[in-house]
C-alpha cells in the first residue's frame, strides 16, 4: 500500500492552514456529560435497537446517537458554541470488539455512521450560527482487548485478540465513520501500541479505498505515575513507534490532569518536532466517587501555561470537561502563538 501518495482531502489542508494560526480547539467529555444526563435503560433503547440483543443497554453510551440523538447533537453544539474546532464523534466504543458486551457487534456500521451524521449536523448548526467551520474527528478508541498483554496471570503467552482481529473491527469503524461524513481520524486513549498499530493500519487501507487520505490524529495515554503506557512505553518510545505513519498530530490524553500531564507532553513535544501536538487532559484526577472536581479556571490555567511554553498546537478537555472548560480553555489559550514545527 502507498501510503502518501493518495491525494490530500480538502479538509486536511484547511486544518493545516489554520495550525499554522493559532491553537486548534477540541471540544470535552463526551462521557462524563451524558452520565450527567442520568439517563436510564429506557432512555438508552429509546424506540428500539439497531439489531436484537437481550442484554442491558444502560452506560453504552455510542447506541444513544441512535436512540437519542437530540441529547448527542446538543452536547456536539454546545461544545461548538463554546469554542471547539473539532467535535468528536461518540463513537469510543463502536468497534464489534467493544461492542460485543452489548450484544450489538453486528450494528457497527449503524453507531458510526449515525455518530458522524450527528456530529456534522451540530458542526454545521454551529457554522450557521456564527460563520465559524467546525469538523468533525472519528473518534476510535482503544477496544476491551490488549493485543501486547495477556488478561491471564496464570498464561502469560495467551492474548485475547490478535493483530488481524483489531485491523478488521477498527476498518469497519473507520469506514463507517468517513461513510458517516468524518473529516478526520482520531485514534485515542491509547493504552497498548499495537493495538494502535492495527488502527492506523486499517485507517490507510479505508483512505486507500475512500480515495483520499484523511488527517490522522494519534493520542496516547499515561496510566499512572510512572510516565509509561500500560504497555511500557516512554512517550518517546510511543512516538517513534508510530512516527511512520506522519500522523496529522500526536499527543496525549485521559488517566491524567492537565497539571501531571505537563511533563509527558514536553516530552513527546520535544520528541516529534515535525508533527502537531495535542494535549486533552482531564478534569484533575477523580475524587472518591469518581467525579471530577478540577475548575474551568483552574484546568485553563495549567493549560495556559502549556501553551506559554510553546507545547500545544491543539487542546481540549477529556473526562470531567464540559463546555465551561472549553470555553475557558480557548480564551486562556488565545493569546499565545501555535507551537512552531518543522516541515508541517
Amino acid at each position: 500500500m502507498k501510503l502518501f501518495t493518495l491525494p490530500r482531502s480538502a479538509a486536511f489542508d484547511t486544518l493545516q492552514n489554520e495550525a499554522h494560526k493559532r491553537i486548534l480547539m477540541l471540544d470535552g467529555a463526551m462521557g462524563t456529560m451524558i452520565q450527567a444526563q442520568k439517563l436510564d435503560e429506557d432512555a438508552f433503547i429509546g424506540a428500539g435497537l439497531p439489531c436484537d440483543t437481550d442484554k442491558p443497554q444502560r452506560g453504552n453510551n455510542d447506541l444513544l446517537s441512535i436512540t437519542q440523538p437530540d441529547v448527542i447533537e446538543r452536547i456536539h453544539f454546545d461544545f461548538a458554541m463554546a469554542g471547539a474546532d473539532i467535535l468528536e464523534t461518540n463513537t469510543f466504543s463502536s468497534t464489534r470488539i467493544a461492542q460485543k458486551d452489548y450484544g450489538l457487534e453486528t450494528a457497527v456500521d449503524a453507531l458510526n455512521e449515525a455518530a458522524a451524521r450527528v456530529a456534522r449536523r451540530a458542526a454545521d448548526r454551529a457554522e450557521a450560527e456564527d460563520g465559524r467551520r467546525r469538523f468533525v474527528a472519528g473518534a476510535v478508541g482503544p477496544t476491551t482487548r490488549t493485543a501486547s498483554l495477556s488478561p491471564d496471570v496464570s498464561n502469560p503467552g495467551y492474548r485475547a485478540v490478535t493483530f488481524d482481529d483489531l485491523r478488521i473491527a477498527y476498518g469497519e469503524q473507520i469506514r463507517a465513520l468517513i461513510r458517516g461524513g468524518a473529516d478526520l481520524i482520531l485514534i485515542e486513549t491509547i493504552f497498548d501500541t499495537l493495538n494502535a498499530k492495527a488502527a492506523i493500519f486499517a485507517a490507510f487501507e479505508a483512505f486507500a479505498e475512500h480515495g483520499t487520505r484523511l488527517p490522522l490524529m494519534i493520542s496516547g495515554t499515561i496510566t499512572d505515575a510512572s510516565g509509561r503506557t500500560l504497555s511500557g512505553q516512554t512517550p518517546t518510545a510511543f512516538w517513534y513507534s508510530v512516527r511512520h505513519s506522519r500522523p496529522f498530530s500526536i499527543g496525549l490524553n485521559c488517566a491524567l490532569g492537565a497539571e501531571a500531564m505537563r511533563p509527558h507532553v514536553a516530552e513527546i513535544a520535544g520528541a516529534a518536532p515535525e508533527t502537531l501536538v495535542c494535549a486533552y487532559p482531564n478534569a484533575g484526577l477523580p475524587n472518591a466517587f469518581g467525579e471530577y472536581d478540577e475548575s474551568p479556571e483552574k484546568t485553563a490555567a495549567h493549560l495556559a501555561g502549556f501553551a506559554s511554553e510553546g507545547l500545544l498546537n491543539m487542546v481540549g478537555g477529556c473526562c470531567g470537561t464540559t463546555p465551561e472548560h472549553i470555553r475557558a480553555i480557548a480564551d486562556a489559550v488565545a493569546p499565545f502563538a501555535p507551537r512552531e514545527v518543522k516541515n508541517v
